[in-house]
């Protein structure tokens, strides 16, 4: 049976410290539990507050299996927690995201308090296509884990979305070259919300001149979408020729083609006239 105590995620500044939200400050003042990253880090942040919170508990990405069922029992008694981590939303590259499933599987309550989050912030200043994205996080560190993860971002129409450390961001850069071309669009978004905020635009063989010795800060790096392949004429007729021998009525064949294809009706359209159904 489920108890009355709710897990409340509650996302913390990245970086400037106003960036905390009245909800998230009241939900900070109102558990009796809170589950943090790094007790010290939290420490420091409830105390620019001027908030107490009765129990500090450790929940990060070396125990957030015992974590999760700590939590679960404390939820059952009618506790409230909170969650947080060391900055920005729990969940998204940071810890949180086996507690969530692990209380959702519980049948426990579970809320999020939004606020900030580096990706997301970083992708709307990056000024690449937000329409659709996509969340890389942390690169694998190296061999074909690393190369099967860059050849898929090269391909991907969406924009891509990696975090990365400072040292590293070079060689990052110069291997993102090699599989999606020089000429890439990308932004390297440095000490997001802090006195040193830096955004950085170009194709990436102008950040590999700007970067290749590295840099300091916290980083969050976009590169824009692939084009789509060209499709020319005689792929789109082979395709219609398909459908039709397939049973297809003309106009039910050109539905098909110009969603499959992704390509506009009216350009299918055309090229059926010249093939008998």
């Amino acid at each position: 049976m489920s108890g009355s105590g709710t897990l409340y995620f509650i996302a913390t500044p990245i970086g400037n410290l106003s960036d905390i939200t009245y909800r998230a400050v009241e939900t900070l003042r109102s558990v009796e539990v809170l589950a943090c990253e790094d007790t010290r880090r939290t420490g420091r942040l409830l105390k620019h507050l001027g908030i107490h919170v009765s129990r500090l508990i450790v929940a990060n990405s070396h125990n957030e299996a015992s974590a999760s069922a700590e939590i679960i029992e404390l939820l059952k008694q009618g506790i409230d927690v909170g969650l947080v981590t060391d900055a920005g939303m729990p969940g998204i590259s940071d810890p949180g995201e086996r507690v969530a499933s692990a209380v959702i599987e519980s049948g426990e309550k579970f809320t999020v308090i939004p606020g900030s989050s580096a990706p997301v912030s970083a992708l709307v200043v990056s000024g690449l296509s937000t329409g659709r994205y996509v969340m890389e996080g942390f690169l694998p560190r190296k061999g074909r884990e690393r190369s099967d993860r860059l050849d898929r971002i090269a391909m991907e129409e969406s924009t891509s979305i990696m975090l990365e450390s400072p040292k590293r961001i070079g060689i990052t850069l110069d291997e993102l070259a090699k599989v999606c071309g020089k000429s890439r669009k990308a932004v390297v978004v440095r000490e997001l919300t802090k006195l040193h905020e830096e955004i950085t635009r170009g194709s990436l063989e102008e950040l590999i001149e700007k970067f290749k010795n590295g840099t300091k800060g916290e980083i969050v790096l976009l590169v824009s979408g692939a084009s789509p392949p060209e499709i020319d004429d005689s792929q789109i007729l082979i395709e219609i020729k398909k459908a039709r021998d397939r049973g297809l009525s003309r106009r039910d064949a050109i539905d098909a083609v110009a969603g499959a294809l992704k390509i506009a009706h009216n350009r299918v359209d055309e090229l059926a006239l010249t093939i008998d159904f």
